[in-house]
């Protein structure tokens, strides 16, 4: 089994930090619970990371580079159940490879959050609701309330299943679901 690259051990650790973010805050996540988290010491962390701060942007960063990539992808794809298929698929695929960068997105967008997220967390948000097919301004509520069962719907079961070991196992059940959610299934 080949060795991991620089580039995915920064990305696990990350992952594994953003969870953390998501769990407890900025405030109240130290380096050593996310050193313990990865299985490093907390001086190996910081050989890595400068310190708290850099390992926050960096999990702000893979979360909006997930959410850009996904909105991109789904630009040229019409509205409708092709693009609800797509988009479903790609959700849960980013959250059962990558749960805390997912925890930690949901957590930043969340409306019951205190205080206001950051304003490239509420362009992407945004950007996301305009490929659910939902418009900000007036938005339809049958399907804003579908778009928001199935975000969270996607999160709470990728984490679920991968606490469970079974993503592999549970994928397509969470797309059908999702699907069915949305009232593309």
């Amino acid at each position: 089994m080949p060795r991991p690259t620089q580039e995915e051990i920064d990305a696990e650790i990350v992952d594994r930090a953003s969870a953390l973010f998501a769990r407890h805050g900025y405030r109240h996540t130290s380096v050593q619970q996310i050193a313990d988290a990865v299985g490093y010491s907390k001086a190996g962390l910081l050989h890595r990371f400068p310190g708290k701060e850099a390992i926050h942007q960096a999990a702000v960063r893979s979360a909006l580079e997930r959410s850009e990539d996904l909105v991109a992808r789904l630009t040229d794809v019409p509205a409708g159940p092709d693009r609800d298929r797509v988009l479903v698929e790609t959700l849960v695929d980013n959250a059962l490879r990558h749960p805390g960068t997912s925890a930690f997105l949901y957590a930043l967008s969340d409306p019951g959050s205190p205080g206001e997220p950051p304003p490239e967390v509420r362009r992407a948000g945004l950007a996301l609701a305009d490929v659910f097919g939902v418009d900000p301004e007036q938005p339809d509520p049958g399907r804003l309330v579908r778009m928001i069962v199935v975000a969270i719907g996607i999160h709470h079961a990728a984490e679920s299943a991968a606490s469970r070991g079974r993503q592999h196992e549970w994928r397509g059940h969470i797309v059908a679901t999702a699907l069915a959610a949305l009232g593309s299934g």
